[in-house]
């Protein structure tokens, strides 16, 4: 429920949006939903969780107004229309405080201003102290084994008069009371897992996935690509069209039923009407693969010898396996290797001669012996072994020359990891890992453009898959760049070359954040598709050909460069003696709240962008204004296209005298039609002084000053079809929210 403050966070794609109310909305539906079926909705993280850089120790400096009016807001929508059932607190600092041990989030905001009841956790190795964070709120440490709230430690507190026993009976009747909710207590068994892959589901699945997509340039109508349309034409299916990107990286990765590749999706969707012809075109790996193939260990099985030493005694290992897999190892939730030194062994019969590539790292130091010659070492634990756990630590590439059919034994020894640093705190304290890429040079050294450009001349039209695979994108670190992986820009270089090649190119992206596009003015259309979930190329393939009519808008502002983004200079932030801090300047100043200020060509799509096979038009609004603060608004909205479709009313209030101080305006209240060409329909939207009020940081009060405002109705924060004034009369108010 976190806001995308800067375009590179690392957990943006588990967000929602940029915008605090839309957040809000959206995450208490979410609960709602869950909470119906008896599953308690948790809200996470509470709270401030915008980066993923040293994210266990960050202290973000927020003031309390942008604290509030952005940070908070989604949160507090959540409570006020969901009654979530639990919360848990983030990683990260707010204003010097750890957000587990924050009595300012937990007690005088949550279940204070707020009212709410309910369980607070921590995030997984998320608590750091025993009596503060008992007596700020904290209800449970999570996962077990607890580190803080051991029986002594908890014991010792109430003895020494660092925590009351009143305050352990409050921590623990939350506990029960969760319980109670989901009828734990009447049926205390936990049931098995099942999987439940239904009809109705991968049919709702891939209509909502459809729906969620964006079309962002449609230049001469090249899309939909209808049946009859395309009947008997070649389409180049390039890059990523063979992977079916349905997920970031990290605790948001999951096994799911299947997955439909957009290769597969177009397939299902043309049959053997089109002819389809691939090609790679880019490398789009973060890492070499780990070496496997043509590998045995010392008991002539295919795969490694894997042995596990007391950390620096040497020794006879104190185990031992055979046949693992690759040259790639970590030790998390695993007892028998944590704090251990790690050894993997193998003799190598290399397929090719040549120059091939290798390439190292490991969470404590290591080396890689080749025929016992070092050919790598890193002399230190990684600072970050959560990127390491998740297949994203940098790697340096390098050569090493090999006879096609000769053996090498190949030796890899990785240190347990020091207690500092490179613990990374939590729950990551003493695992080990290590992995070694290997990449054949003729792999390595395809000239993959040339191949997809060729098989691009070759058809009526070329579509070139773009995004990020999960490890480009992942729990545990922040965005590597603004540009499309691979190294050397790779697939930009794709998609400006193919286009080049073929008048009538489309983009269809997958990542769940913004992401530079050099080459926009180049291509026929884009299509943002996120991470659609496991009817992914199905769902795509109903977009691309007309069958679901695009209605997804965009919940974030596209800058062209992330020069312009509003927390530019002030992310990850910057570290002193060891302690990264973060000062959130922009203030309230966030997503379209920033570019309303400066100039509109610094955005590449606005907030509420996106386009659609038809045409909509909004008309006849007006707002009228009860007593009680709340105001009526009505809008037609018409469809002048020549198809059904849907598009986002959107109503944004701002004053009407322009302010340095407050945004230009902010979004209040949305809603999405469905109408058929040539059909409209009026639409009622219900708004308080409390969805534009702002917070006085002097007065320590909510308040909506008198004057004159602007109820602007439109499409996007650009696009903006009617503007109707109100005056708001009388002295300043101050809200109880």
């Amino acid at each position: 429920m976190c806001n995308h403050r800067h375009p590179l966070g690392g957990r943006n794609f588990e967000s929602f949006s940029e915008d605090p109310l839309l957040t809000g909305k959206l995450a208490a539906q979410y609960v709602i939903g869950l909470q119906e079926k008896g599953v308690a909705g948790t809200c996470k993280h509470f709270a401030a969780n915008e980066q993923e850089t040293d994210r266990l120790t960050v202290n973000e400096v927020i003031s309390e107004r942008a604290l509030r009016e952005i940070y908070l807001k989604p949160f507090e929508i959540a409570v006020k229309e969901a009654n979530p059932w639990a919360f848990m607190t983030s990683y990260n600092q707010v204003n010097g405080t750890h957000a587990d041990a924050s009595k300012f989030l937990l007690e005088k905001v949550l279940r204070g201003e707020w009212g709410w009841k309910g369980l607070v956790m921590s995030d997984w190795g998320g608590t750091n102290s025993t009596a503060d964070s008992l007596n700020a709120g904290l209800d449970l440490e999570m996962p077990g084994p607890t580190r803080h709230r051991t029986y002594k430690g908890v014991k010792d507190a109430i003895k020494d008069g660092e925590v009351t026993e009143e305050t352990i009976n409050d921590r623990v009747r939350n506990v029960l009371d969760l319980i109670w909710k989901i009828g734990a207590f009447k049926d205390p068994k936990i049931p098995p897992e099942r999987s439940e892959d239904r009809p109705e589901h991968r049919k709702l699945i891939r209509n909502v996935g459809g729906q969620g997509l964006v079309l962002l340039r449609n230049e001469n109508g090249v899309l939909p690509l209808k049946k009859d349309q395309v009947k008997g034409k070649k389409i180049a299916m390039l890059g990523l069209a063979k992977e079916a990107l349905i997920h970031g990286g990290g605790s948001a990765s999951l096994h799911s039923h299947y997955r439909i590749s957009p290769w597969e999706g177009m397939h299902n969707t043309y049959g053997d009407d089109v002819e389809f012809k691939f090609a790679q075109g880019a490398h789009t790996y973060r890492l070499l693969p780990p070496l496997a193939a043509g590998c045995t260990d010392s008991e002539g099985r295919p795969g490694w010898t894997l042995e596990a030493f007391e950390a620096g005694k040497g020794g006879r290992p104190t185990l031992t396996l055979h046949g693992h897999k690759e040259a790639a190892f970590t030790g998390l939730f695993n007892d028998d290797v944590k704090w251990k030194d790690l050894v993997l062994t193998t003799t190598f019969v290399p397929k090719q001669t040549g120059e091939h590539y290798i390439a190292g790292s490991g969470i404590g130091p290591s080396r890689v012996k080749i025929n016992n010659k070092m050919v790598f070492e890193q002399k230190q634990s990684t600072n970050d072994s959560m990127g390491f756990l998740f297949g994203g630590n940098p790697e340096t590439e390098f050569t090493y020359s090999f006879t096609a059919g000769q053996p090498y034994n190949i030796r890899i020894e990785s240190e347990a990891p020091g207690k500092e640093g490179s613990d990374f705190g939590g729950i990551l304290a003493g695992m080990p890992g290590f992995r070694m890429g290997f990449m054949y040079a003729t792999e390595h050294d395809k000239d993959l453009i040339s191949q997809a450009v060729d098989v691009a001349k070759e058809c009526d039209y070329a579509i070139v898959f773009t995004g990020h695979t999960p490890v480009w994108e992942t729990e545990g670190q922040d965005q590597a760049s603004f540009h499309l992986p691979n190294k050397d820009r790779s697939q930009d270089k794709l998609v400006e070359a193919v286009a080049a090649a073929n008048a009538k190119t489309i983009v269809v992206n997958s990542t769940g954040v913004v992401v530079d596009m050099p080459w926009l003015s180049k291509v026929s259309a884009v299509v943002q598709a996120w991470f659609p979930g496991q009817e992914a190329g199905n769902a795509i393939a109903d977009v691309l050909s007309g069958a679901i009519n695009p209605s997804g808008r965009l919940p974030v502002s596209w800058p062209k460069r992330i020069e312009d983004s509003p927390a530019y200079g002030n992310f990850p932030g910057e570290k002193k003696d060891g302690q990264l801090t973060v000062k959130y300047e922009e203030g309230v100043f966030v997503g379209y709240r920033h570019y309303d200020r400066i100039s509109q060509d610094k955005v590449l799509f606005p907030f509420g962008f996106g386009l659609s096979y038809t045409t909509f038009s909004l008309k006849d609004a007006r707002v009228s204004q009860a007593s009680n603060g709340t105001f009526t608004a009505e809008v037609v909205v018409f469809n002048t296209g020549k198809q059904a479709g849907a598009t986002v009313a959107q109503l944004y209030v701002g004053r009407s005298k322009k302010s340095s101080e407050h945004p230009l305006k902010t979004l209040v209240a949305f809603r999405k039609v469905f109408l058929e060409a040539g059909r409209e329909e009026q639409v009622t939207l219900t708004i308080e002084l409390k969805d534009f009020a702002y917070f006085d940081q002097t007065s320590y009060k909510w308040k909506v000053d008198n004057g004159r405002y602007d109820f602007s109705f439109g499409q996007s924060t650009q696009h903006i079809d009617i503007v109707v004034n109100v005056d708001i009369e009388g002295a300043s108010r101050d809200l109880k929210l």
